[in-house]
């Protein structure tokens, strides 16, 4: 009985956990790397043969957990994947969507490519390998034990986190030894609008669990409703719109959620049954799927507004956008409005187009609801831009930019601690992942500290006996994946670049002197490195 780390190991995204027990493979997630985890060489293949996978069991449809089950499918696997049916659902339309991505990008690097050269590319995999993977998941719901092969079952537990996401308790035996493996998924954040907190585990032999946010303590999720009615007021009394860049699934419909609340209790003065629209795809099938799923996903004030018959996420004046030409539309209006739309972090996507026309205005406002990586459009204006290039046009940055605080759907530290404090028995080992490098060292070291429990935090194809728990074979850092990464320092060269280009605009009417003297500078930089 062997357990190796494939993602997710010393680093955030790319979830991927083989376990193999009596001559079976079995994959726990099998999701992209993203941002400044990506390193080269990775991404386009597995360590391990695809083909010889015989399951795959999916915590929740999040593309740093899901994302590479297309590409599983076009390396040759042919096995059964397990997820609840909401994660499903989802999968169905966010790996298409992703697909989407990959052939767009392709598309235009070859178009690039052709220019200068360069060897054309294929995509990381294509709609049809989306489509086609799609055909060999097998929904379970909440509390639904079911027996795989001979000596080995799972069960899915809400972990509080996305629509559908769970934790995976596996049951397995070999060698007549039983052990109960606990992969605890992303857990989630308290309190969240729609959704159950997450659900406490008893007891496990091992667990393998998140840390993403060990390292700080979310702020109390008070008022955060209040503030978003205060933003919207404040904005539509000075004649302008709300711009949010949103995540399509789940921080969307958050949003609907709380501007439900808003509406229904009047918080908002003076701007009666004010227009809200949903401009992305993506984000209305999910919505879509929010109001489609059962009861048992959502939290008790939810179901008592779905027992009524009312829409939690669903009101007067909401609107969504399909087509470009309805998105086109948006702007045209002069009424205030609430628009969300993707991407989150502004780097693709139709929020670009709204960022065009609303960031100029000094009466409208860009309320940021989520994470903002470095190298992204939404990093550079929330960290003060004065100015960006969106589709090639300098942008003035007059809007007031704005944080929407405690959205965030992952536990902070003190929630781990509450998650992990809940079993009743010392498991063998606590294996922590899905954390930056120096985040699940330090978490190994407080689960050591504070618990007295056996943790690690593996590295890349690092291998465990789990019978004898023992390390069978040491894992590595990919000598392009360190602490900051090529990937990450060149994204700082990259705001460094738009820093400078702001600084010369800024030195329109310094004196010839001043100027002289930055020219020499620059010219320095050029003659160094050219």
């Amino acid at each position: 009985m062997f357990l190796t780390f494939y993602g997710a190991a010393r680093e955030v995204t790319g979830s991927c956990f083989l376990l193999e027990v009596s001559g079976k493979k079995i994959l726990v997630d099998c999701g992209l790397r993203q941002g400044a985890d990506v390193f080269d060489g990775e991404e386009d293949g597995f360590v391990f043969d695809a083909a010889s996978i015989d399951y795959v069991l999916l915590t929740h449809a999040h593309i740093d957990h899901s994302g590479r089950l297309p590409l599983l499918y076009k390396k040759g696997f042919r096995g059964e994947i397990y997820c609840t049916s909401a994660t499903k659902k989802l999968c169905n339309i966010m790996l298409l969507d992703s697909a989407h991505i990959q052939e767009s990008d392709a598309e235009w690097r070859n178009r690039k490519g052709k220019r200068s050269g360069d060897n054309l590319i294929d995509p990381l995999y294509t709609t049809a390998d989306a489509e086609n993977v799609c055909k060999y998941f097998h929904p379970l719901e909440y509390g639904e034990e079911r027996t795989l092969f001979k000596g080995f079952s799972i069960e899915f537990t809400d972990a509080g986190h996305l629509l559908g996401s769970s934790s995976v308790t596996v049951t397995a035996t070999e060698d007549d030894i039983t052990k109960t493996i606990v992969f605890s998924g992303d857990i989630g954040n308290a309190d969240q609008p729609l959704l159950n907190d997450p659900h406490y585990l008893k007891k496990a032999d091992y667990i393998v669990m998140e840390s993403t946010y060990a390292d700080r303590v979310h702020e109390v999720a008070e008022g955060t409703e209040e503030d978003l009615a205060r933003v919207i007021q404040t904005t539509f009394d000075r004649g302008g719109n709300v711009v949010i860049p949103s995540f399509a699934v789940g921080r969307t419909q958050e949003i609907l959620y709380f501007i439900r609340n808003i509406k229904e209790q009047g918080k908002v003065k003076g701007h009666d049954g004010f227009p809200v629209i949903v401009d992305s795809p993506l984000a209305v099938d999910a919505t879509n799927i929010f109001t489609e799923v059962g009861e048992m996903y959502y939290d008790a004030d939810t179901k008592a507004l779905i027992d009524k018959g009312i829409n939690p996420i669903g009101f007067p004046g909401l609107s969504v956008s399909i087509s470009s030409d309805d998105s086109r539309a948006i702007n045209a209006d002069q009424n205030p409005k609430v628009i969300i739309s993707a991407s989150g972090m502004c780097d693709a996507g139709r929020i670009r187009h709204h960022l065009k026309h609303n960031l100029w205005r000094n009466e409208c406002t860009i309320l940021f609801v989520g994470y903002q990586a470095i190298g992204t459009l939404g990093h550079a204006i929330l960290n003060g831009a004065k100015r960006v290039r969106i589709f090639g046009e300098d942008i003035a940055v007059n809007a007031r930019i704005q944080v929407l605080k405690n959205t965030s759907s992952h536990a902070d530290r003190v929630g781990l601690m509450r998650w992990l404090d809940a079993y009743d028995n010392r498991p063998e080992r606590v294996f922590v992942v899905h954390g930056g490098m120096d985040n699940t060292e330090k978490w190994a070291d407080d689960v050591r500290n504070q618990f007295g429990f056996n943790a690690v935090a593996p590295k890349f194809a690092e291998s465990y006996d789990l019978l004898k728990n023992t390390r069978i074979k040491e894992g590595y850092i990919p000598e392009t994946h360190s602490r900051v990464t090529p990937n990450t320092v060149y994204k700082y060269l990259l705001e460094s670049g738009d820093r400078i280009g702001e600084l010369i605009r800024n030195f329109k009417g310094r004196t010839n002197s001043e100027t002289k003297k930055f020219v020499r500078e620059l010219d320095d930089i050029f003659k160094r490195y050219s």
